[in-house]
């Protein structure tokens, strides 16, 4: 049984990685973190996961003797732990969005030293999704006009999501098209005529919205869609823990959720 520590723990995301943790019989949870100042430090991660007592506090540090960490916390935040998992060469998965330039190559550096797994999304479907928008990009040729449309909930601090940037990154990569340079965020305006050469990029924050992605190629006479929709946070948790254990034993390096799934 793998120990797992597990950043963010009391969020949303760390709650249901902690109960489905547990519930899958492959990992123990040995630690739970949180920011300092939280004022949920020194709760018991299972009670607040709503499973019942562990016997594991809310820290601001892990232990020893962990084997592999997840981290759904703020880019701050991963950028503290991927500091750690590098001098404790702690195979290190992360989930978090809205990553800057410095602490995508901080990510890289770490990877140097154990394994990382970035995911813009740990969903099979979106994963396959990714892979699908290259290949129809490609083969509707130059009549079509791209749009990704993404809903998440209010409280999502970032925009456009990780997940969206990914789907229109590899869109821009089958059409040969400068990436972020190609992409239109939103249209305002009296001559906000399309672009060509551009993707369309529109982030809508409403409700409770788990996540909802919308991939539209749209031709004079006919569109084509593709639209995947997550109907709970669990579908990226159970990513993530197969990710946690697929990773717990590999070389350092940077790996992907393709990596992860096969794909």
């Amino acid at each position: 049984m793998l120990k797992l520590a597990v950043t963010g723990a009391a969020g949303r995301m760390g709650r249901r990685i902690v109960a489905l943790a547990c519930e899958s019989g492959d990992f123990e949870v040995a630690a739970a973190m949180e920011a300092p100042g939280n004022s949920l430090l020194g709760a018991d991660v299972g009670e607040l996961a709503g499973i019942g007592s562990l016997g594991v506090k809310i820290t601001e540090q892990p232990g020893a003797g962990c084997d592999v960490m997840i981290d759904f916390s703020l880019p701050a935040g991963t950028e503290k732990w991927a500091k750690y998992c590098r001098e404790a060469k702690l195979p290190l998965v992360v989930g978090t969005t809205g990553l800057s330039d410095a602490q995508k190559q901080m990510l890289q550096e770490t990877a140097q030293e154990t394994a990382v797994m970035l995911g813009a999304n740990m969903s099979l479907g979106v994963n396959l999704l990714f892979k699908l928008v290259g290949e129809v990009a490609k083969n509707l040729g130059s009549g079509y006009d791209l749009e990704v449309i993404e809903t998440h909930h209010r409280f999502k601090r970032d925009a456009p999501s990780g997940t969206a940037l990914e789907l229109a990154r590899q869109m821009a990569l089958a059409k040969d098209w400068p990436f972020p340079d190609c992409l239109t965020h939103g249209r305002e305006g009296k001559n906000a005529l399309r672009e060509e050469k551009t993707i369309g990029m529109h982030a809508v924050r409403a409700g409770d919205e788990i996540g909802d992605h919308r991939v539209l190629f749209s031709a004079l006479g006919e569109t084509v869609e593709l639209h995947h929709r997550a109907h709970s946070r669990d579908t990226f948790v159970r990513g993530a823990l197969r990710a946690a254990k697929w990773i717990s034993d590999k070389q350092p390096g940077m790996y992907s959720m393709a990596d992860v799934l096969g794909l």
